[in-house]
């Protein structure tokens, strides 16, 4: 279930394209950048797109507030929304147009064919009102057909807009939800994700939350810079990604914090997964590919809980973190399980700072 995979191929690649320019220029993922960098990239406003090509090679979130507050107007997000419900409504009324009008061309074919078969019945017809009578129905029968195939030309050619339209929404709404840093998905689609876990009609049992913390990751940035903190979270959405069903959900839900939902797994099955992530990424070589030098060790703290054992989506998540935080301040490097914790509850247990 990632968003760089079997999602995101369904959309154009003008999402993808903006995904990977904003890693590259490591732009965070804010709906309003998203659409800075999408009306870039399609090249709809060419003035827009020269100023997103003079911005420095990473550029700051004042640079790109300042376009946005240029270029768009105030929640113009929810604009594109807007627009497009008033665009698929126009479309629609146009497709009820053609078809009133259709069924009213057919209503007269079927009035003419009704007169022509009680006149016929009613008196004795001669040859020439025979074939004057078949000329005109042949008539009319030729014009029923022409106007059925450009009935047929103008429902497919709003089909296609009303695809395009589709199309363009389904863009927005991977760029949304995607982090373009890690193209995991990001906090947004995950609160979406962890809260259909109490809202499915197939239950709650064997279903799991896995909360993970780089370890130290502001000791990483603070000695080798944010361009290696970035490298290495995309090293570690990757040890993610490349470890877990295609099923499963995995977000960078903010930070260096990643979260995986699990489906069909025992909590014995759940903390196997979650540990063999822990492992991969302990003994992951993070390296510098032209220097050599190496940024490591790099590890990561995670927390499990099953949905089970929580009241709901907030309550999973808090309880989740409970154990991340106990696998932190237990040595961190480890993967702890809720229903372990001796101590539940307290203020303190989510007064902790995570590094």
């Amino acid at each position: 279930m990632q968003p760089a995979g079997a999602t995101v191929e369904k959309t154009s690649d003008l999402a993808g394209d903006v995904l990977k320019t904003m890693r590259q220029l490591g732009v965070v993922g804010l709906p309003r950048n998203y659409e800075i960098f999408y009306e870039a990239l399609s090249g709809s406003n060419k003035e827009l797109s020269l100023e997103v090509v003079s911005l420095n090679k990473r550029p700051t979130q004042d640079d790109l507030d300042k376009i946005g507050r240029r270029f768009f107007a105030p929640n113009h997000a929810s604009g594109i929304v807007e627009h497009a419900r008033e665009t698929i409504a126009k479309e629609l009324e146009e497709i009820a147009s053609i078809l009133r009008n259709e069924r009213s061309h057919v209503e007269k074919y079927g009035r003419m064919l009704g007169q022509t078969a009680e006149g016929l019945n009613s008196r004795l017809v001669s040859k020439d009102l025979l074939q004057k009578i078949v000329e005109v129905m042949s008539v009319a029968t030729t014009s029923t057909i022409d106007h059925g195939r450009q009935v047929a030309s103008a429902l497919s050619e709003k089909s296609h807009e009303l695809e395009s339209v589709k199309s363009k929404l389904e863009e927005y709404k991977v760029l949304a939800n995607t982090d373009p840093l890690t193209q995991m998905w990001n906090r947004r689609a995950f609160d979406r994700e962890i809260a259909d876990i109490y809202n499915s009609n197939r239950g709650i049992l064997f279903k799991a939350l896995i909360l993970a913390d780089i370890d130290r990751f502001k000791d990483i940035n603070d000695r080798f810079g944010h361009p290696v903190g970035d490298r290495i979270l995309q090293s570690v959405s990757d040890i993610f990604r490349s470890s877990i069903r295609a099923d499963m959900f995995a977000a960078r839900t903010g930070g260096e914090e990643f979260a995986l939902i699990v489906e069909g797994a025992s909590e014995e099955a759940t903390f196997g997964i979650a540990d063999r992530i822990r492992i991969l990424i302990e003994q992951t070589p993070f390296v510098n590919p032209q220097t050599k030098a190496h940024y490591g060790p790099v590890t990561i703290s995670m927390g499990i809980c099953m949905a089970s054992e929580a009241d709901g989506p907030e309550d999973l998540y808090s309880k989740c973190d409970q154990a991340l935080y106990r696998s932190k301040v237990a040595g961190r490097n480890r993967v702890t399980r809720f229903s372990t914790l001796t101590e539940r509850g307290g203020k303190g247990w989510m007064l902790y700072k995570k590094d």
